[in-house]
């Protein structure tokens, strides 16, 4: 008599998974990005002019001419923003009007250092870091630096809270 368990039926090559992530589009993340892109330049602008009259801010783009320090700034800004608002709920304010969400490979919130790697090339390097995602692992919905932060974008569920149900009046 062998030692070893019996087995009553043929073993599940791939076991059912235990929680369904579905990738957001690369379309849905563009007008994301796009979203947070307008509303940072539209309130960096604000805070320029609000400070403008005590001390002289030149624009950040000059028509033929460009300011880096002012590109930096900017910059620097936008890296400290995906940061915070994606280590802090997986959303930026782009990421919430799309449904979007930034979270660990296995669903889990992600933190504000791997928000910061992942934020990283999105701030600093985004046409690079979208374009090797593309064309080195195709089909993965992938930039770089989510690779490296070990992160993917998903559709996020705008469900009610429990116990809630949401009725809609007919027009």
């Amino acid at each position: 008599m062998s030692d070893e368990p019996e087995t009553t039926g043929p073993v599940p090559v791939n076991p059912a998974p235990e929680k369904t992530l579905y990738l957001a589009a690369w379309s849905a993340r563009f007008w994301a990005w796009l979203i947070d892109f307008i509303l940072i330049i539209l309130f960096l602008d604000i805070v320029r002019g609000i400070f403008y009259p005590f001390w002289p801010i030149p624009p950040y783009w000059d028509f033929g001419h460009w300011e880096p320090f002012e590109f930096g700034f900017q910059t620097l800004f936008f890296f400290a923003y995906w940061t915070v608002m994606e280590g802090f709920r997986g959303q930026s304010i782009g990421k919430m009007c799309m449904n979007l969400k930034v979270v660990n490979r296995d669903g889990s919130k992600i933190s504000y250092s791997t928000a910061a790697i992942e934020s990283f090339g999105k701030a600093f390097l985004l046409p690079l870091d979208c374009l090797i995602g593309w064309l080195a692992m195709p089909d993965t919905k992938l930039r770089v630096f989510n690779r490296i932060s070990h992160t993917v974008v998903i559709k996020s569920d705008y469900k009610e809270p429990a116990g809630i149900m949401y009725v809609k009046d007919k027009e």
